[in-house]
């Protein structure tokens, strides 16, 4: 399942770079696409505003078939404040921008990618590609919530692969 995981990510946080490249965060001194794996980050209390923020929830396995057909969920949560130069009165734009952002990151065609390892890829080397591939369903926004001085929501995506032999 970490490979599926890992895939998306790779493919969610290239797609948002295509769509806004400008929407980064800096997490320990790194500058990077704005989207982080809340698993693989360091416990913090505060959330990043401006970016998008995967969870996996729900997992589910099929093993009627010849491979075993693993189900997950993804939450995405993302709130903003606002730009500062409008005294965050232009919240629900930004959030609605970031809504459009990642509709069009997760229900544009391709909705299928090949899954990778990347257990090696921290330590320098390239993704090594597997057998199968993730595929996944669209996002389903939910309501907007918000969040003292933020306006934020919660979308999720079903991410679907195969587990391969030896695959965790």
């Amino acid at each position: 399942m970490q490979n599926a995981k890992d895939t998306f990510y790779e493919v969610l946080r290239g797609r948002l770079a295509v769509v806004n490249p400008e929407r980064t965060i800096v997490v320990r001194g790194v500058t990077r696409p704005g989207v982080l794996v809340e698993e693989n980050e360091l416990a913090t209390s505060v959330a990043l505003p401006d970016c998008f923020r995967l969870r996996w929830t729900v997992d589910s396995t099929d093993s009627s078939g010849a491979l075993p057909m693993v189900t997950m969920l993804c939450s995405i949560d993302y709130e903003t404040a606002g730009s500062a130069d409008r005294g965050g009165m232009d919240r629900g734009r930004m959030l609605a921008a970031m809504d459009a952002e990642l509709a069009a990151a997760v229900n544009t065609d391709p909705s299928h990618s090949a899954k990778n390892n990347y257990s090696a890829f921290v330590n320098g080397s390239s993704a090594t590609a597997m057998g199968t591939n993730i595929w996944w369903g669209a996002a389903v926004f939910g309501r907007t919530e918000i969040r003292d001085d933020r306006v934020g929501r919660t979308a999720t995506v079903a991410v679907m692969s195969y587990q391969e032999s030896g695959e965790l």
